[in-house]
Parts: structure tokens; C-alpha cells; sequence
């Protein structure tokens, strides 16, 4: 029956009503035992599809509604033990990756809240064998990749612990308090007397699939804690954070939000009408679960915008509680900013930007005073200083300086003015400053590509001596009259400098044909627009659309000298790594073109065998050959992407090693602490790299053992690859 899928689906979209469905099942099954048996086998149908098609999180829910079912009379207790057996046995086999296993046992271990106890009653030998097995693998398994996900590296106040260490402490607990849990809606007690007359079925044999290659496993991660019952001192208690009812709480939130995340709206009411709200501080486990989820590594379920929206739409909803919760944990994360992964500072940078932005800009500024007597580059004034830069993209200036405390002035940002150095009469010494003015002139009177090139010619070559009559290498002084002064003249807005990049890209393409043009003209854009980093952002992501500049040139930039200054600043960050993703979506793009063009020949090649008329042969054999001539140019397209991706992410890490190595060697020699600040930075922004990019790295991991990441390396910086390898392990 087509209800059979509909209970199933429905089961799936909303797990946090998993028993309600369940003990409909049994209550059908009650009166119709071919149904039930069908259920049944439809279920187990579908789990095998999900685990085939690697949709994890969907098995998880399944295995737990099939658990459920034994509750209802649906499955008898000692087949569902017998497939949790055939599930812990994928830890013995041989060549798989951790992943594969630990998925396998978190599928156990999760259901445990729901059927241990039931299935305890029945089958305790098997179980506590069980049991031994899983604390068995538990004990062996490695978990290198842990600090790499850790939002905090301090262990106090709350640990950051391993998924799955917590949830086995978590069941362990509960088995220590006879498998009795307080938290999950049980309906099916109420039809007792009906479902324990029901005829139960065998679950039929389950083996787990084989494993592949092209497998893709859920990702470890760790258990994001902020709050315990100290924090939520009226009303209801916290549980514990290893009692079972945390997990149960946790993992139905995490649900509603999966289920509901595209209408923020519905999403917050689903959240606040949760079930059992009145037993628990339902405004803390909200506001931690989504937290937990903005600042889950390598990245968050959701897009991180959706999480400031939920979270206004709750403060809409809860006036009177959810703001002061939030201004609460809000204070909370900006007292352990010191050991807050940098990756996690950023996206708190910009929830929190964007959160002020949408209640006028309104926070008790003075109680972060404790900012200003630091140096600037320490966590907190590094803080407040990225979120007023985020304000101000969000506003204006002069708003950002109304709404702070004139104490905090050293922590707003600079006005984003344009610094034009050809501007001042008294600068007339300045080599170039003539050529500017007649530039000026020619761009103001509608001059051609031809024309400006022409003016430029008199340009002397600083790097070349006179007698040299080369005059077409790359001319720092031609880049900098032309290029400032462009942009001067298009300083207006974004559109303005995007029209003038457009109509010049002649002449730009020509000064940046080499590589130190194209890295002396990011130079030129950031010595004129350094107190506008957003402008500097929106024009190197111009000019890498537009080819004027490559991804290559844009690494070596971030990585330079000049670029010093602001190496730890996030918005060079938001550059580089918007740099990298546009290398990425390019190399895809070539790649698709390439996939849909051999599928395009391996359909006309089956046409044509299965028809027999000539001409149509003829036509084909020409369009064949055409297709066989594209494919071939995209196939060379592909390599050369692929190797100049190789290529990006090899100057990036090279460019890492050697600013580490640079500052180990310096506080060895200097018998100095090597923790600093910048440190601290750099490091976990190779982390950053590392685990925003993984999908791609993976494909190169071969070459960066082989020349990079190898034995001779300081452990510091290896020690940061080895935890990226552990990953995928």
C-alpha cells in the first residue's frame, strides 16, 4: 500500500515524530499482519538504496524507525540485535577508512535511547557483548583530526568532545540508569494492550554494503558545548552534557532545522513549539544547536546567512526571553575568543555584524572596555574591530562612529577614501606626475585604448637604464600613473570602477602581461584603496573575472611583504579564498563541458549502430568527427585547469611553510615563545585552507606529500597536515 512510503517519508522529514509513526505501524500491524510484513521489507529496501547512494544521515533515521518498531510489537527484538551485530562487525573489516566504521556504530549507538532498553529485556548476553565490542573499537580508534574541529582548544568550561566519544559517555550513562530515559515521547505505551498481541516479524539478514572507493562517509565532527545548568539559573534544568536526554534534545532541534531551514519563519515557530519545552531551558538548547551548527568545521549544514535570520525571527518570536539568551552566549563567546578557532571567529564576526545591523546597531559597548587596554592585534580588539568593519559594509561611516563610545576610536575603521598620489601640487617631483595629469586629460576627453597606450610609451622604465632600448617589459611606473589614476576618476562607486576596468582592459591586459605586472597592479589597487578593503575585494574579483590578473598572482599578493600589514585581517582572507573557489568552479565548468560532450558522442555512436541507413551515416560520421575534435580541445583545457589549480593551491601552502618556518626559526634563535597571536593566526588559517577546500585538495594530496608536507618539516606545520589526512581516514 502507497501509505507504506507515505509513513516512511514522512517518518524521514520529521524525525523528531518518529514514534508517532512508528506506533501507527504497529497499530496496523496489529490488525493486518501483511502489512506490517511489507512495511517491514519496504523499509529495509530503502535503506539499502540510501546506504548505496551514501545518503547517511537519511540511514540513520531509517535503522532508528526500524529500532522503534520493536517497541511497537512490529520486529522481534532479537533479529534487530542480530543486524546491530552484522553493523559493528564492519569495525573488524580490513583496508576501510575509520569513517566507514564509525558511521556503522554511530547508527547503533544512536538508536540506543529509543530501543536499549527493550532490547536489553530480551537479549542482555548479546548486548553487553555488543556493547564490549563497540567500547573495543572506541579504545583502538585514532582521533588526530579532533583538534582541527574543536571550535575552543581550551577544554574549560565544556570540553569540545569527539561525536562519538560523547554519545558513547551518553550511553553509558544510560545503561547505568537501567535504559530509562525521560525525554522521548513514547505514545505506544498507551496501545500496549493492543500491540502486545501483534504478531512480530523477522527482520531478514542484513549485510552491510561492501565498501568502495567512490564512498563518501559523513565527516567526524565535534559536539559544540556553551551552556550547562549553571548558565540557565531560573526555571527548568539543563541536563547534563552526558546524559542521554542532551543528545535526544539536540539531535530533534538539529532536525527541525534540517527539515524547516528554507522558511526561517516556520523553522523558529517549529522551534519554540517543541515538544516537552516545558521540562527543559528550551531558549538555551536553541541557541546553542545553532551555534553549534554556524560554527561546525569545515563548514555548516546550512548557508551561514540563514542562521542570523533564524535567530532574528526568534528574538522576534521571544521578545522577552530568547534576546537575553543570546546577548548571554553572545558575551560568553567573546570572554573565550582568546582560544575560539579562527575559522569560528569569522563567521562570529559576521552573525554578529549582521545581527547589530538589524536592531540599530544597539550593544553595551562599554563592557568590552577590557579590548582597548591590548594590543590591538590580540583576539578581542581583533574582534571588535572586524565587526565594526562589518558594520560599516553594512552602513556608512559616520554611523559606525555615532554608535560606538569615543574610547573605542582606535577600533573603528578608517573612512574608505581613496589615497591618490598624484593629486597634490607639491607632489610635481613625483616621477610620473605629468604623464598623470595628461592621462587624466585623455580619459576625461574619451580617449581610445590606443591612444592612452601611446601616452604611456613616454613612460621611462625605472628598472631599465636609458641606452636600453627594450621598452616593452614590465614597467612598475606605467602600472602606477595609469591604474591610479583610472581608478581616481571612477572613485565614485563599485559601478564606476567596474565600467572604467571594462573599457581600459586593453591596456591593462598589455602592462600586466607578465607576472610582476599582474602583481604589481594588486599592489597599485591596494595602495589606493587600503582604507576600503570591501572596494579592494570587489576589484581583485573584477580582475580575476575580467583575466587581468590570475588566481596565482592573487596568492603570491595576499603572501608578500607589502601585504604584511594586513596578513591577519579577515577580508584578505574572504579574497582568498573566494580566489580559490573561483579556480574551482572553473575547473568544474570545463569539466562538465567535457563529460556532456563524450555523452553527446556515446549517443550518437548508439543511434548510429542501432540505424542502417547511409546518409544518416555519412551525417553522423561528420558530426563524429566534429565531437571527436571538441572533446580532444576540452580534454586539454581540463588538464591545463587542473594544472593550474595544482598549481594555486602549490603556491599557497609553499607560501605558508615558509612564513612558519620563518617565525619558528626566529623564536628558537631568539629563545622566544612561538604561540604569538600572528601565530595563532597563520596556523589555523592553514587549517582553514586545509578543510574549506577538501573536496579539491584530496585530488593532490600525492604531489603535496611528495615536494611539501614531508618528513623534514617543523612538527608544528606537519602536525596540521597529518590532522587533514586523519580526516578522511
Amino acid at each position: 500500500p502507497c501509505g507504506v512510503y507515505e509513513d516512511q517519508s514522512r517518518a524521514r522529514l520529521l524525525p523528531e515524530k518518529l514514534t508517532v509513526y512508528t506506533t501507527l505501524v504497529g497499530l496496523l500491524n496489529a490488525r493486518n499482519y501483511n502489512f506490517g510484513g511489507e512495511f517491514v521489507e519496504a523499509m529495509i529496501r530503502q535503506l539499502k538504496e540510501t546506504l548505496k547512494s551514501n545518503l547517511y544521515s537519511e540511514a540513520v533515521y531509517l535503522v532508528r524507525f526500524l529500532s522503534d518498531l520493536v517497541n511497537c510489537h512490529v520486529i522481534a527484538a532479537p533479529s534487530m540485535v542480530a543486524m546491530f551485530e552484522n553493523f559493528v562487525s564492519v569495525t573488524q573489516e580490513e583496508d576501510i577508512p575509520q569513517v566507514r566504521s564509525d558511521w556503522y556504530v554511530y547508527a547503533v549507538l544512536s538508536c540506543l535511547p529509543w530501543v536499549g532498553k527493550e532490547l536489553y529485556e530480551k537479549k542482555d548476553v548479546e548486548m553487553d557483548r555488543l556493547l564490549n565490542q563497540i567500547d573495543g573499537y572506541l579504545k583502538r580508534r585514532q582521533k588526530i583530526h579532533v583538534p582541527m574541529l574543536q571550535v575552543w582548544s581550551a577544554e574549560k568550561p565544556h570540553p569540545q568532545e569527539e561525536y562519538l566519544d560523547c554519545l558513547w559517555a551518553q550511553v553509558q550513562k544510560l545503561k547505568k540508569d537501567r535504559w530509562q530515559e525521560r525525554h522521548i515521547l513514547r505514545p505506544y505505551i498507551a496501545f500496549d494492550s493492543v500491540l502486545c498481541e501483534a504478531l512480530q516479524h523477522n527482520l531478514p539478514p542484513f549485510t552491510p554494503p561492501a565498501h568502495s572507493d567512490d564512498a563518501v562517509y559523513p565527516m567526524p565532527h565535534v559536539v559544540f558545548r556553551m551552556f550547562d545548568y549553571t548558565d540557565a539559573p531560573e526555571g527548568p534544568v539543563m541536563p547534563g552534557s552526558h546524559s542521554v536526554e542532551r543528545f535526544v534534545i539536540e539531535e530533534n532541534l538539529h532536525c527541525i532545522i534540517k527539515s524547516h531551514w528554507r522558511e526561517r519563519k516556520t523553522c523558529a515557530a517549529q522551534l519554540l513549539s517543541y515538544p516537552g519545552k516545558n521540562k527543559i531551558p528550551l531558549n538555551y538548547h536553541i541557541v546553542e544547536v545553532i551555534f553549534g551548527e554556524l560554527f561546525q568545521l569545515p563548514s555548516p549544514p546550512h548557508i551561514e546567512v540563514m542562521y542570523t535570520a533564524l535567530l532574528i525571527e526568534l528574538c522576534k518570536l521571544q521578545p522577552g526571553s530568547l534576546p537575553q539568551v543570546l546577548a548571554q552566549a553572545t558575551e560568553m563567546m567573546y570572554m573565550r575568543l582568546d582560544t575560539m578557532n579562527t575559522t569560528c571567529v569569522d563567521r562570529f564576526v559576521s552573525w554578529f555584524a549582521h545581527h547589530l545591523s538589524n536592531f540599530q546597531f544597539r550593544w553595551s559597548w562599554d563592557d568590552w572596555a577590557d579590548c582597548l587596554t591590548v594590543d590591538n592585534e590580540k583576539p578581542k580588539p581583533k574582534f571588535v574591530k572586524e565587526v565594526l568593519e562589518k558594520c560599516m559594509r553594512l552602513s556608512y561611516h559616520q554611523r559606525i562612529v555615532d554608535i560606538v563610545p569615543p574610547s573605542f576610536s582606535a577600533l573603528i575603521p578608517a573612512e574608505p577614501m581613496f589615497q591618490y598620489k598624484y593629486e597634490d601640487e607639491s607632489n610635481t617631483s613625483l616621477p610620473g606626475f605629468a604623464t598623470a595629469v595628461t592621462v587624466t586629460n585623455a580619459i576625461k576627453n574619451r580617449a581610445s585604448n590606443e591612444e592612452i597606450l601611446a601616452v604611456l610609451k613616454e613612460i621611462p622604465n625605472p628598472n631599465q637604464d636609458d641606452d636600453d632600448d627594450e621598452g616593452d617589459g614590465f614597467n612598475p611606473l606605467k602600472i602606477d600613473v595609469f591604474l591610479q589614476t583610472l581608478l581616481h576618476l571612477a572613485a565614485k562607486s563599485f559601478s564606476h570602477s567596474f565600467s572604467a576596468l571594462a573599457k581600459f582592459h586593453e591596456v591593462l591586459k598589455t602592462l600586466t602581461e607578465s607576472d610582476e605586472g599582474k602583481l604589481h597592479i594588486l599592489k597599485v589597487v591596494y595602495e589606493a584603496w587600503r582604507k576600503h578593503p570591501q572596494m579592494i575585494a570587489v576589484l581583485v574579483d573584477k580582475m580575476i573575472r575580467t583575466q587581468i590578473v590570475d588566481c596565482a598572482a592573487v596568492a603570491n599578493w595576499i603572501f608578500s611583504s607589502d601585504m604584511a600589514h594586513d596578513f591577519t585581517r579577515l577580508y584578505m582572507w574572504e579574497i582568498l579564498h573566494s580566489t580559490i573557489r573561483k579556480m574551482n568552479k572553473h575547473v568544474q565548468k570545463i569539466q562538465k563541458e567535457l563529460e556532456e560532450a563524450k555523452d553527446k558522442l556515446e549517443k550518437q555512436q548508439h543511434k548510429k549502430d542501432s540505424g542502417d541507413e547511409e546518409d544518416m551515416e555519412k551525417n553522423s560520421d561528420d558530426e563524429d568527427g566534429q565531437l571527436e575534435e571538441q572533446i580532444e580541445r576540452l580534454q586539454e583545457k581540463v588538464e591545463s585547469a587542473q594544472s593550474e589549480q595544482k598549481n594555486l593551491f602549490l603556491v599557497i601552502f609553499q607560501r605558508f611553510i615558509m612564513l612558519l618556518t620563518e617565525h619558528l626559526v626566529r623564536c628558537e634563535t631568539g629563545s622566544v615563545d612561538i604561540n604569538t597571536s600572528w601565530y595563532k593566526n597563520c596556523i589555523e588559517r592553514l587549517q582553514q585552507i586545509f578543510l574549506m577546500h577538501h573536496v579539491i585538495i584530496q585530488q593532490y594530496m600525492g604531489t603535496l606529500e611528495n615536494l611539501l608536507f614531508t618528513a623534514e618539516l617543523d612538527h608544528h606545520i606537519l602536525a596540521v597536515y597529518q590532522q587533514f589526512c586523519a580526516l578522511q581516514l
